[in-house]
């Protein structure tokens, strides 16, 4: 018997994680020089935390059982476990709170397709505790400097409003509202054209839908839509918000007042990351901003503004690949010890601990392969290493570079 990993998993061998772990690190410097702090939390929540910003689809978690007949469920996403511990835990903390994550999540696939991968990376962020037009800014901003620090190249970023959007939509039947939301969320013009709806409001669909584009051209077609002062106000936030991302220098930008989920977890700006490389698109991150979602876990029900935004690990790897910047090798050794006799075995040991107390020095091993002085450096030669030292029986040292 063959034993695989469960479908849907994968084992990531050594080369794999010092790729993982080289894109990683470069995210977590940029989070670090920005203030955010790491948190961890649960891979298993509760049901119902899961379901309580309906974030997510039921048939989409990973569900368990425990002894106590409790749903569980593996997380298939970061936020909504982040609300929930900043919202019962962190009751006393100084806002606002810049928070990042690295973790693995779970997603069931119930599309019949064999070994559908189940298990992702993500590397995110969470700023919670202030809204505004800064909040906003300092989000998308820490996202291109993501981006820049991988040398990710040919990219957009998609950037919509929710609450725009969902305003617009009260303009529709109550009953169907549902439905155009849908069919605006997935470009759907066909369902546009079945939908019974009045002329006008067929063609304020497909306009809704095709406020993409140049910033200033959609802005002048959202404003021909009728806004109330709220809705105006909204718009006149997002003009600011684009005039200062692009005096703060070259943006990649698209808006798209189509862009907007199917669920309700988003309130304010939503936003895509789009790259092209390689002549293929993909979405390497997503977020935006969720002002109601850590009320519903607060114990008062106090609402505490929060954006965000999510980066895929193995979409930024299938793009990073391409441009050689990744390991192509997994570390080496700075320095093998090798043990002449057996009356040296305990001094080498101790020689080599004496390596590794050196703050220089990144890895020592010792050798375990016999004594043949032809194999000892095959081995080295093998394994990269480019320093040996040799422990006598008397407990003297001979170093001796390979390179």
């Amino acid at each position: 018997m063959v034993y695989q990993p469960a479908a849907g998993a994968r084992d990531l061998l050594p080369l794999d994680v010092a790729q993982k772990r080289w894109i990683e690190d470069r995210l977590q410097q940029v989070f670090h020089g920005w203030g955010y702090h790491r948190i961890i939390t649960s891979t298993l929540e509760r049901m119902d935390t899961l379901m309580a910003g309906e974030a997510i689809q039921r048939q989409m978690v990973i569900q368990l059982q425990n002894g106590e007949d409790e749903e569980l469920g593996l997380r298939p996403e970061l936020t909504a476990s982040i609300a929930r511990a900043v919202a019962t835990r962190m009751a006393d903390v100084t806002y606002p709170q810049r928070l990042y994550y690295n973790a693995n999540v779970f997603r069931r696939t119930w599309e019949n397709k064999h070994n559908r991968q189940q298990e992702f990376y993500q590397a995110g962020v969470e700023l919670l505790g202030v809204g505004g037009l800064l909040a906003n800014a300092e989000v998308l901003l820490l996202a291109k400097n993501c981006l820049t620090a991988l040398g990710v190249e040919d990219w957009h970023l998609i950037l919509g409003e929710a609450g725009i959007t969902r305003s617009l939509l009260n303009a529709f039947p109550v009953n169907i509202q549902g439905q155009v939301r849908s069919a605006i969320a997935h470009l759907d013009r066909i369902a546009i054209d079945t939908l019974p709806l009045t002329d006008e409001l067929r063609d304020r669909a497909r306009i809704m839908m095709d406020l993409r584009g140049n910033s200033a051209d959609v802005l002048q077609k959202v404003s021909s839509l009728g806004l109330d002062p709220e809705q105006q106000e909204k718009v006149n936030h997002l003009k600011s918000l684009v005039e200062l991302l692009e005096s703060a220098g070259d943006f990649p930008l698209i808006l798209d007042l189509s862009l907007i989920q199917t669920i309700n977890y988003y309130t304010g700006i939503v936003f895509e990351i789009v790259s092209h490389a390689n002549s293929q698109t993909r979405v390497l991150g997503r977020g935006g901003r969720y002002d109601q979602l850590l009320g519903l876990y607060h114990p008062q029900g106090q609402d505490i503004p929060g954006i965000g935004f999510v980066l895929n690990i193995e979409d930024l790897y299938q793009v990073i690949l391409s441009t050689q910047q990744l390991p192509q090798s997994t570390p080496a050794s700075d320095w093998l010890v090798v043990a002449e006799t057996a009356n040296s075995e305990a001094a080498a040991f101790v020689h080599a601990q004496k390596l590794r107390d050196s703050k220089d020095i990144l890895g020592v091993e010792i050798h375990l392969g016999g004594r043949d002085t032809a194999v000892v450096r095959q081995y080295a030669s093998d394994r990269g290493i480019t320093q040996i030292a040799w422990i006598k029986s008397d407990g003297s040292i001979a170093n001796e570079s390979l390179s």
